[in-house]
């Protein structure tokens, strides 16, 4: 009996204990908590948040590169045309950058050309030569048309010499359809016949504008005989290309100015002049072939008078 009781005793005891620890549990917990937050609270109210002072590296406002060229374009436009306060001025723009900023500049040159600002545009790309910056093909065939629509005609030719000699192989085709361009304005057909006997010994295939210049050129002066040759070393394509809502369209060369008719008109859609088109080129290849099919019978019925 009194075993038992002993044993019930302390089971009872363990029960008791089991029982009580648990809040104990939950009272350390909201003590922690409450006392956590309190430090924190008080952490900061005396400290406060920590001051973030700006990088002397960086700039609060992030500007992106089209409000970069506006601002150059502004800032070039109020200035004289004395090198020293130009260049100076430029030097000033990019200070602060860590790198060139090569597409502001681009960015703004095609701004200028938009606006006609021939000078403008070959001091800020001399400017940007001049730091080694953007030697690129597109670079200098902007500065040579800017000098070429500036007047500015020997450093134009002086250009083009340099160009030509250091990439002879590699001159690409705009650089002589522009020196031909310049040349067919000015009437200096001696200068124009010697850029296209470059393309001839390079063997540069020159596009349809080059060869209709030169062809008005030999008509004015009586060479038919050359216009006769240019014409048949140089046909006149059949079809040409054409982006409508970016869509690469092949057009006839005879509907060619009724496509260029159509599409200064602006009540037509787009996907309506593509069907168009398309339905003006099967007519037109329809038409070929039922051409090419008579001229075979023609030279078929020959071939038989021939034999008889």
């Amino acid at each position: 009996m009194v075993i038992e009781i002993c044993r019930g005793w302390r089971c009872s005891e363990r029960m008791l204990s089991f029982r009580c620890s648990l809040p104990a549990i939950t009272r350390r917990f909201e003590s922690s908590q409450i006392s956590g937050s309190i430090r924190s609270t008080v952490v900061c109210a005396a400290k406060g948040p920590r001051p973030r002072y700006p990088r002397v590296w960086k700039s609060r406002k992030k500007i992106g590169t089209i409000s970069k060229s506006e601002k150059l374009v502004d800032c070039v436009k109020g200035l004289s045309n004395v090198k020293e306060e130009v260049y100076g001025a430029l030097d000033s723009f990019i200070a602060w950058e860590l790198e060139f900023p090569l597409i502001t500049v681009k960015k703004a040159l095609k701004t200028l050309e938009k606006e006609k600002e021939w000078k403008r545009i070959i001091q800020v790309t001399k400017w940007m030569l001049s730091k080694g910056q953007g030697r690129t093909m597109g670079s200098y065939f902007t500065l040579l048309n800017a000098l070429a629509e500036d007047g500015r005609l020997d450093e134009a030719e002086e250009l083009w010499a340099t160009i030509f000699s250091q990439n002879l192989e590699g001159t690409p085709r705009i650089f002589f359809d522009k020196m031909v361009s310049i040349y067919y304005k000015r009437d200096m057909h001696e200068k124009m016949f010697e850029v296209f006997a470059d393309m001839e010994e390079l063997g540069v295939k020159p596009n349809v504008s080059i060869v209709s210049m030169l062809g008005n050129v030999f008509q004015q002066l009586g060479m038919m005989d050359k216009y006769e040759k240019l014409t048949k070393k140089y046909p006149p394509p059949k079809w040409e290309y054409r982006y409508i809502k970016g869509k690469r369209v092949r057009i006839s060369a005879k509907r060619l100015n009724e496509f260029n008719d159509v599409n200064k008109s602006s009540s037509v859609n787009g996907d309506e002049m593509i069907e168009d088109t398309k339905q003006l080129n099967e007519s037109d290849s329809v038409s070929e072939r039922n051409t090419s099919d008579a001229d075979e019978m023609i030279l078929d019925i020959d071939r038989v008078y021939e034999s008889d």
